[in-house]
């Protein structure tokens, strides 16, 4: 049994940005996973699908998850087994983000629970079940290795930081780099990580 990895990409993204870590797994079959989970409760249904054969038929299962794709693995697949973890520019903690657009929208907490969901100008929706779900479930524990950019707008570098340390991760900081790496020197800057941890 050969073994594997799965590529989960961020929101906007797609399983054809899989074809760039081919080369970078070469003892390894690398598969993309095209899910269409809009919230954590809805990727628990679908990873667990989807990896479930995947799991029981390969000698390991290593993820290589980008942003909100990390955040989803790491409900979805808590204590399923994965053997390794990469997670580039990942959502660690969607409590402090969605309280961030909260505030950004000025929208109280009593009001988003009142309302259940919210329209925000810039087309995201602030969902009262999200916050909560955000705040109840236990955080990963399978082998991580976290790949974040200095100028992330999202997740801030005390809040990574402080994921890291309570997984046990490592975690290495691109300076200069963004919450999405994708430049060719961004790019060069990931396959080397990927390398030095693999």
């Amino acid at each position: 049994m050969k073994n594997i990895v799965v590529y989960i990409h961020g929101k906007g993204g797609s399983a054809q940005e899989t074809a760039h870590f081919q080369p970078l797994f070469a003892d390894s079959d690398v598969l993309g996973f095209d899910y269409e989970a809009r919230s954590p409760w809805e990727a628990k249904e679908e990873f667990v699908l989807f990896f479930e054969h995947i799991l029981k038929s390969r000698k390991s299962v290593t993820i290589v998850a980008n942003s909100i794709g990390a955040f989803f693995a790491m409900h979805a697949l808590q204590g399923a087994g994965i053997k390794k973890a990469y997670f580039i520019s990942p959502i660690v903690n969607m409590q402090i983000l969605i309280e961030k657009m909260m505030s950004q929208a000025y929208v109280s907490e009593d009001e988003l629970r009142d309302r259940g969901e919210l329209d925000m100008r810039s087309g995201e929706k602030l969902s009262w079940k999200y916050l909560c779900y955000a705040r109840e479930h236990p955080i990963w524990t399978a082998p991580t290795h976290i790949l974040y950019g200095e100028n992330d707008d999202l997740t801030s570098f005390e809040t990574i930081c402080e994921f890291a340390n309570q997984i046990g991760a490592t975690l290495t900081v691109m300076k200069n780099g963004e919450q999405r790496f994708h430049t060719a020197e961004q790019m060069r800057f990931l396959d080397d990580w990927i390398r030095r941890y693999s």
